[in-house]
């Protein structure tokens, strides 16, 4: 088996050419943060100072809640933390259009968002991550809410292909709650990131959806977790990916289901795709359950386009490499259909198309 790591990660293959445990991070030079927000009653959607000095009994209730801070590039993000944002929605509140977060990274950027629905509330925030040539990204996504509250984060990743992206996203949804994950990204050398949520009460639901493509030298090592600590909760992971060039990639996806959580209903399903023989994508999916009145399924596959469909389109008059892109974007449908808005999934899109080429 791979053994641990100070990044709190299992080593990947042989493939792997970048070592978590030794990577050097510089200070951060602040970064900057844009919050948009439409008008709703009670809303709050303020920078994490502003929420520190006017919200701090708010902010307290769900900064530091989840584990994210206990993991070595969540304690980064807050050693040398920077912008942030603070999303507040007020109990049985629906927020009409997303709440929308752009970080842009100089040199260095360590960003903190934060997100506390009440009873009821229902909102959606798009997280977009940008910036400069070079830059180290490094930031956390904490989400809390109440009960029979729906709360859906997505964040889009377009840094440069020589910067670093690394992200801890994390989630406790209360009693009869949904939170939905949805994460693209698209940019960076090199993307190290965690998607998790901590099931405590019954009939919450959580949605975990990503997807990733890297190509030329790219890496990407995804780890998601839905930790089911309450009974009758459901869950659902779906993950799509590509590499091509000398892309790699490894994905690990795990379902912990502990003994007391009986009635639990969990799925999680994986695919990758190669577009070329030097790309390489690990994909590891993993169940953990003790409890013996439960429905969990996985599934992954990893391979190349198919021969058989390729030659389908090719003799209704397709040539050759238009086929291959219509096959390879057409694969990341199911995930993309789980982001909010057309504008969003439509710069998704264009980002791959862009990569297939």
């Amino acid at each position: 088996m791979p053994s641990a790591t100070l990044a709190g990660r299992e080593r990947p293959g042989r493939y792997w050419k970048i070592d978590l445990d030794t990577l050097e991070f510089p200070a951060g030079d602040g970064g900057t943060v844009e919050i948009a927000a439409p008008s709703a009653r009670g809303l709050i959607a303020c920078t994490l100072e502003q929420a520190e000095t006017d919200h701090a009994e708010l902010l307290a209730r769900v900064y530091g809640q989840t584990a994210a801070q206990a993991t070595k590039f969540g304690a980064m993000t807050v050693a040398q933390r920077g912008p942030g944002a603070f999303v507040y929605i007020p109990a049985d509140v629906a927020v009409d259009g997303p709440i929308l977060v752009t970080y842009r990274a100089n040199a260095a950027c360590y960003p903190y968002t934060v997100v506390l629905a009440e009873r009821g509330a229902r909102a959606t925030v798009i997280e977009r991550v940008e910036g400069g040539s070079g830059t180290t990204y490094c930031g956390i996504v904490e989400v809390v809410t109440e009960a029979h509250a729906d709360v859906t984060v997505a964040s889009l990743q377009v840094l440069p292909e020589d910067a670093r992206a690394i992200a801890t996203r994390d989630a406790k949804p209360g009693a009869n709650a949904r939170v939905a994950w949805a994460v693209a990204d698209l940019g960076a050398a090199l993307t190290v990131g965690s998607v998790d949520a901590r099931i405590e009460h019954e009939g919450a639901t959580v949605d975990i959806a990503a997807l990733f493509f890297p190509r030329g030298t790219q890496h990407v090592d995804l780890i998601t977790t839905v930790d089911h600590i309450a009974g009758h909760a459901t869950s659902e992971t779906i993950v799509k990916s590509a590499a091509g060039g000398r892309g790699q990639a490894r994905y690990l996806g795990n379902i912990r289901i502990v003994k007391d959580a009986q009635g639990s209903l969990a799925h999680l399903h994986d695919d990758a795709l190669l577009l070329s023989k030097t790309a390489h994508i690990d994909s590891v999916p993993a169940l953990e359950i003790a409890a013996n009145d439960v429905k969990a399924y996985h599934g992954a596959t990893v391979g190349a386009i198919d021969a058989e469909l390729l030659f389908y389109m090719e003799s209704r008059g397709i040539a050759r490499d238009a086929a291959e892109r219509m096959i390879a974007l057409g694969f990341f449908e199911p995930a993309i259909a789980r982001f909010p808005t057309e504008s969003l999934r439509e710069e998704i899109r264009e980002g791959l198309r862009a990569k297939v080429g």
